[in-house]
């Protein structure tokens, strides 16, 4: 498992976007980790999938919420992370209004989830290798707090947490 003080491992999430910009095409575009990290502070949580109760309820909302304070606190961005493709990350960003806010990435293959060691299997479920509930905060590349939760919790990888470490 990823642990801190470790370089994020590379892989390519696909982010959807709606209107040309800044070199981005519509649609799915990919993201590599290290690259978009480099000389950043990230915010980033991962969840289980999107529109899932606690996620649209909680975890989202709290980092969409707090977006001003972390910038403040030094973080240039905010990433979702979902095992889910761009079109449902894309979806759900539209849903939980955090267009300029929050990168809702999709990990569609579990490729990031999976290199970090922080998946969990919910086949039983019908909905096969998901990603863990946590945050981590990265500094140019490399993992400086992270947050795991426990399966079935959200009591450490919320808004608040990031932003007290973040201040720290």
């Amino acid at each position: 498992m990823i642990k801190v003080g470790d370089t994020i491992p590379e892989a390519t999430l696909q982010e959807y976007s709606e209107v040309e910009g800044n070199g981005c095409s519509i649609g799915p575009n990919p993201v590599k980790t290290r690259e978009a990290a480099a000389g950043k502070t990230i915010a980033v949580f991962a969840l289980p999938g999107a529109f899932t109760p606690t996620c649209s309820a909680k975890h989202v909302p709290g980092y969409v919420e707090k977006f001003d304070d972390l910038k403040k606190a030094g973080v240039d961005e905010i990433w979702c992370v979902s095992v889910n493709d761009a079109f449902v990350m894309g979806a759900w960003a539209r849903d939980q209004k955090t267009n300029g806010k929050v990168r809702m990435l999709g990990d569609g293959s579990a490729e990031f989830a999976k290199a970090t060691g922080l998946t969990m299997d919910l086949t039983g479920k019908g909905m096969g290798v998901r990603s863990a509930r946590y945050s981590m905060l990265i500094k140019d590349g490399k993992v400086a707090t992270l947050n795991v939760e426990a399966p079935g919790k959200f009591e450490v990888s919320d808004a608040g947490t990031m932003l007290a470490q973040a201040k720290g």
